[in-house]
């Protein structure tokens, strides 16, 4: 009698985190409820796990609007795992979750989980890094000026070589907390007399910011999967009413349209998936990420493709791109959760074979 085939997909006890201390909280606890469904679904078992603005950990039955969780406190144990969990998911976003903080937390834990490691998280959320890295490896880009608080509020003529620097982008431009993300703490800039307090906005928010000269091409976004050997998504065109795609556009219901697969031709489509896989790979990633892009007139015999950021922890709410682009490609919600948690529980076993 032949051997009954095993389960390609066992159910697996997942720690799921979310909540967070950093101004992206209530957009990870949507995103985190939306993924706790996804994983019941496929017959996980769903440990929820919300961490306080005070950066406690708290067992709770479910994620929820309150400033506070109000749960069972947890503690942890270096070396000890984490309730018993075979893979922890993460879904973070911003300081204290996207930024390889929470990673070097769960390494010290020594458990598998879903995403990259502290090195990739740390580059991809601090804008200025990224495009750091990425010009040093000739990843085409905006241009962009930094401004750090330390010499922004310094002497005088520093502080005048700064706006000067910014100022020569160009408007309309755009000023970013350099380690935020679901565009909180930006502006977009129309005008020199605007820059100034744009830039003090800014730094409320993150010490370092980082001003972009704008883009007139299309937004374009592709998903990227694997550890390896990598699958990318079709690209996706965000479209939106708004005059660029702030948080409203990014969260509200109507506020973005995607298109997907995005009208471009299919040797663009080649170009952009290539890139997207290459900046995985530059920075290291692991597991996930979305790649976002502006493409210069994309119908031209030239169009000019230009890497804006990566996002190690994309939005997994009703409206996120993520998993919405790879449904178009082919693989399913709850299908593309599955393989989230093979590919952190295969790269956990491969590091554990290192001594470092």
């Amino acid at each position: 009698m032949p051997e009954a085939s095993k389960d390609p997909n066992p159910a697996k006890r997942v720690v799921l985190l979310a909540g967070g201390r950093s101004s992206e909280r209530e957009v990870s606890l949507v995103s985190g409820e939306a993924v706790a469904k996804g994983l019941h679904g496929q017959g996980h078992d769903v440990v929820r796990v919300e961490i306080g603005r005070d950066g406690r950990w708290f067992q709770v039955v479910r994620f929820g609007p309150e400033e506070m969780p109000t749960g069972e406190p947890i503690a942890i144990t270096p070396g000890e795992g984490l309730l018993g969990a075979d893979v922890v998911f993460p879904v973070l976003h911003g300081p204290f979750g996207e930024d390889g903080v929470i990673q070097g937390t769960l390494d010290s834990l020594e458990v598998a989980y879903v995403g990259s490691g502290v090195a990739a998280s740390a580059i991809c959320l601090d804008k200025l890094l990224f495009k750091e890295v990425a010009g040093r490896a000739g990843i085409p880009q905006v241009r962009y000026a930094a401004i750090l608080a330390s010499e922004w509020d310094g002497d005088e003529r520093k502080h005048d070589a700064l706006l000067e620097a910014a100022a020569a982008l160009g408007f309309p431009s755009f000023v970013k907390p350099a380690r935020l993300g679901s565009s909180v703490g930006i502006s977009r800039v129309t005008g020199l007399s605007e820059l100034s307090s744009a830039i003090d906005d800014a730094l409320k928010y993150d010490p370092r910011v980082i001003v972009e000269a704008g883009s007139a091409g299309d937004e374009i976004e592709c998903s990227v999967l694997g550890n390896d050997e990598l699958e990318v998504s079709q690209p996706g065109r965000l479209e939106f009413d708004s005059d660029w795609y702030d948080f409203d556009a990014k969260y509200e219901a109507g506020g973005m349209r995607l298109v997907a697969p995005a009208p471009i031709d299919e040797a663009l489509e080649i170009e952009i998936a290539s890139m997207a896989a290459r900046v995985f790979k530059l920075v290291g990633c692991a597991g996930m990420a979305r790649v976002d892009f502006f493409v210069e007139d994309p119908e031209g015999e030239k169009p000019k493709v230009l890497v804006n950021e990566i996002n190690t922890i994309p939005g997994f709410t009703s409206t996120s791109v993520y998993a919405k682009l790879f449904e178009v490609s082919g693989l399913p919600y709850g299908e593309l959760l599955d393989r989230l948690l093979d590919l952190a529980i295969a790269r956990h076993r491969e590091q554990r074979k290192f001594s470092f």
